[in-house]
This record gives structure tokens, C-alpha cells and sequence, in this order.
């Protein structure tokens, strides 16, 4: 079956995203940029050692790689049969209903909006810092800041696969980077002896259950962005190759790369002050682990460059997910009107919109941008995910209850399921514990106000949904079917 659609006119409401423009290592490129290797070697990895405490960061990327292999049978079969540009979204309506649906579509913005402005918290902290060693400049951080948003913004509508070779670039430079300084870190011990500790499964529980949902959110954090493949479904050149090799590959690299970079940072450091180094150090962390000043200032640099291919990645994915919505109806037809790139100017540029507001908070009342804008916002942006994650691998096994055809045992039921029990349980301890993640105790606020802004995502969009059944039944009906909902709405047809 096909989809006959002409292109999309400027000012008009797009049938679909433009078609066969991604290959499996675009996809990967997308995956791995918004992943952000050198972002989250340099900067998730140091910050969670310093606010934390927890020396369990290695192991718990590898047990996390676990889990979420278990995820991906049941997600890549879910993606072989819906393809949509919202793609948790999708999943949930078709698995849960569409009232769920929506409600996993407003989670879903809140934890990638979450996402790219995060990267803004550390983008500009960097930028300040090396302009005022190297240029003499010394602009505060949230200037540098909204400089780069402004890149962002114009790069933001510009054709996807324009964007996918800028992010194809920047990324082989930074694995290439992090595994050159990994290897120098384990080469170069503390006491000059390689502590295998670091791997033990037992330091996943050294600090009481809680440190598990703790770590949990931290691996996930660094792992979010894997699950994006199915996003660029409806752009990719034969997805239903593309999607699972992407998919697979992107995880394997990553459960390797983390894992590896953790251990040699608290190899080096030594375990027992890892943590007062990645305090004092923050992302030098990484960098002092070669003796090559070449390389360090490398990876400087390419620190910056993996902010900015985060920022420019999750930026794409969010305005993505508005265009999925605003297509069937849930949001304003304006946020899926496109131009000649196919970019849906609305939806990217009120993502745009909402990102400099954040900023500027953030600066007007003086809030810590790094531990902060960065982490804060990553983390939360991190629960968020594994959150839907969770509730797409119910959605697999509601799915394929009602659709067995062609999916045996294993991924429709068998690995959803353990998918399902494991990081339901991570994410109960990690709301409980959520103060310990921020660095702040359970006393702060923000403990409690981050997490429960999905609570409220979700309950406003169960609310809108279930008015949607009520008020507007063509445009629940056509709930969670993409590009066929928007072919069906203007009177096209399918052959």
C-alpha cells in the first residue's frame, strides 16, 4: 500500500515529512548526536559523580543496556507496522487507546523540550569560560547561550538531511575523542593498578535500594535518544531495515562507550575520590585522563560541538512530535503547515520560542546554569523517557494481543513484559529518591516539582483526550495514524 502525496506548498498543511532521505548511518547520526557521547562523557558523567557520590555510574550504564535490550524487540515490531513521526505517541494510542495516547504525547514534549534546553545550561557556562581564557571576552553565560539558540533556530529549518550530515561529522569526532582519552584513563591507573570494582553489580546497592533508581535515571539519561529511530520512520529510506539496524547499533555503541568512559574516570581518579575530583574538575574530569594537551583541548572543544548537536538534535526531535499532533488535530493545524524544505516553520519555531523563555528565567533570576539549567533538566528530561518507555512496552504487549500476526512470543510479550516490570521499578525509586539525583536532598522543591510535571503533562492530556472523544470525533478518530489521518482528512486516498 502507498501513499500518493504532491508536495508540500508553503503555507499549506503537510500529508507527510519528505520521504526516503535518511540512511541507516543518518538515522545513527541523529541518534548518536542527540545521545551526545562527548556531552555526556564530559558533562552528564563528572556532574553525576559530583552531586551523587555514587561510584556505581559503569556498572549501571551496562545493567541499563540490559533492560533496554529487552525493550527493543517488542519497539522495533511496533515500528515495522506504525510509522509516525511522534512515535511514543503512536505507540501508546494504538496499544492503550488514543486518550492514553495523547497523554503520552504531552509527556513526551515536556522530556525533550526538557532535553534541548538543557544543553543551553551547559553550552553557555563552556562558551564563556573558553572565550574568556582564549579571546579575552567575557560575555555572561546566558549571552552565549542565546547566540548558539539563535544557530539552532535558523539550522532548525532547514532541510533534514542538511542537518543529519552536520551531525554525522560532529559525532564521529567525539567517539573518536572519548575513546582515545577512555583508553588513556585505564592505561593510566590510580596506584597503577586497574580497580575492577567499579563493575561490580554490588555497587548498584552500596548507598541502600534507592541508589538503584538514582543511577537508574543517571545511565538513562545518557542513553535517551536511542529510541528515536522510529521518529524518523517516515524519512528514512527503507525503514523497515533502517529502523532496527539504527536501533541496535546505537545502543551497542553506547552501553560500550559510557560504560568504558565511567570506569577509566573513577580508575584514574581512584574510587574513593572520584567524586571531589569530578566536583573540582567538573568536565577536566575527562579531559585530564591523557597526558596530551592536543587532545584535551580536542575535546574541549568538541564538548561545545556535541552541546550544540544535542540542542540541534532534540530540537528537531520536539518540533517532530508537535508536527505529529498538530497533523490529526490534537494541536493547531498552523504547527504542521510546512514550507520547501518540509520543515513545519510553526511547531519549530514555538519550540524555539519556548527555549528562549527558559533561558531567560534562568538568567533574570541568577540560577545555577550548569548543576542547575544542565543537569536539572537532563535528569528530569531522563525520567521523563524512561517513564514512556515503560509505558510503550505495555502498549507492545497490549498491541500484539489484538495483532499477533507475524511477532513471535518474545517480542511481543516475553521481552515487553520484563521491559515493563524493571523500569516501572527503577522509576518508583528514582521519583523517591529524586532529591539524591539533583544533589539537593528531599527537602528542595525542585525534588518534587520536576518530577511531577509529568504527572500534570499527563493528566492534561488524558483530559484533552477524553474531550476530544466527547467534542470532536473526527479528529479522535484519526488519533495516533499519521500520515494516513492527514491523506484521510483533505480527501486523499490511499492505493
Amino acid at each position: 500500500m502507498s501513499m500518493h502525496t504532491a508536495p508540500a506548498r508553503a503555507g499549506t498543511v503537510s500529508r507527510a515529512l519528505a520521504r526516503d532521505k535518511l540512511g541507516v548511518l543518518a538515522v545513527l547520526a541523529f541518534i548518536l548526536a542527540s545521545i551526545a557521547p562527548m556531552t555526556v562523557a564530559a558533562g552528564v558523567i563528572p556532574t553525576a559523580y559530583a552531586l551523587t557520590g555514587l561510584t556505581g555510574i559503569p556498572i549501571a550504564f551496562l545493567v541499563l543496556a540490559v533492560v533496554l535490550a529487552l525493550f527493543c524487540p517488542g519497539y522495533v515490531a511496533m515500528s515495522r507496522r506504525i510509522r509516525n513521526a511522534g512515535a511514543f505517541y503512536a505507540f501508546a494510542a494504538a496499544g492503550l487507546g488514543k486518550v492514553t495516547g495523547v497523554a503520552a504525547a504531552l509527556m513526551a514534549l515536556v522530556a525533550y523540550e526538557s532535553f534541548q534546553v538543557a544543553t543551553y545550561g551547559a553550552l553557555g557556562p563552556s562558551l564563556q569560560a573558553e572565550a574568556a581564557a582564549h579571546l579575552g571576552v567575557h560575555w555572561p553565560w546566558w549571552a552565549w547561550a542565546l547566540a548558539v539558540w539563535a544557530v539552532v533556530t535558523v539550522l532548525g529549518l532547514a532541510r533534514v538531511e542538511v542537518a543529519g550530515r552536520v551531525l554525522a561529522v560532529l559525532t564521529a569526532a567525539e567517539i573518536a575523542i572519548v575513546l582515545a582519552e577512555t583508553i588513556a584513563g585505564l592505561a593510566s591507573p590510580a596506584g597503577g593498578q586497574l580497580d575492577l570494582g567499579a563493575l561490580s553489580p554490588s555497587t548498584l546497592t552500596a548507598s541502600g535500594a534507592g541508589t538503584i533508581g538514582v543511577l537508574a535515571v543517571i545511565a538513562g539519561l545518557a542513553f535517551v535518544g536511542f529510541e528515536q529511530s522510529p521518529v524518523l520512520g517516515e524519512e528514512a529510506r527503507n525503514p523497515r531495515r533502517t529502523i532496527p539496524a539504527a536501533t541496535y547499533t546505537a545502543l551497542a555503541v553506547i552501553a560500550v562507550l559510557y560504560a568504558s568512559a565511567a570506569w577509566a574516570m573513577e580508575a584514574h581518579a581512584g574510587r574513593a575520590h572520584v567524586a571531589a575530583a569530578a566536583a573540582a574538575q567538573g568536565p577536566g574530569l575527562l579531559y585530564g585522563l591523557s597526558s596530551s594537551s592536543a587532545l584535551a583541548q580536542a575535546a574541549q572543544a568538541l564538548f561545545m560541538t556535541s552541546l550544540f548537536a544535542a540542542a540541534l538534535s532534540y530540537h528537531n526531535v520536539t518540533w517532530r512530535y508537535m508536527f505529529a499532533l498538530s497533523r490529526e488535530g490534537v494541536l493547531p493545524a498552523a504547527l504542521s503547515r510546512t514550507g520547501r524544505a518540509s520543515i513545519p516553520r510553526g511547531a519549530s519555531l514555538i519550540q524555539s520560542g519556548s527555549a528562549l523563555a527558559v533561558i531567560v528565567v534562568f538568567a533574570a533570576a541568577g540560577w545555577p546554569a550548569m548543576n542547575g539549567l544542565f543537569f536539572g533538566g537532563g535528569a528530569m528530561g531522563g525520567l521523563g523517557v524512561m517513564i514512556l518507555l515503560a509505558l510503550t512496552s505495555v502498549a507492545v504487549i497490549r498491541y500484539f494481543d489484538f495483532h499477533r500476526g507475524g511477532e513471535g512470543l518474545w517480542a511481543r510479550m516475553t521481552a515487553p513484559a520484563l521491559s515493563a516490570l524493571l523500569l516501572g521499578a527503577a522509576i518508583v525509586l528514582a521519583i523517591w529518591h529524586f532529591g539524591t539525583l539533583l544533589g539537593t536532598g528531599p527537602g528542595n522543591p525542585a525534588a518534587w516539582l520536576l518530577p511531577s510535571a509529568f504527572g500534570v503533562a499527563g493528566a492534561g492530556g488524558l483530559c484533552w483526550g477524553v474531550f476530544l472523544r466527547a467534542r470532536r470525533p473526527e479528529v479522535y478518530a484519526t488519533i495516533g495514524l499519521g500520515a494516513h489521518a492527514a491523506s484521510h482528512a483533505d480527501g486523499r486516498t490511499l492505493s
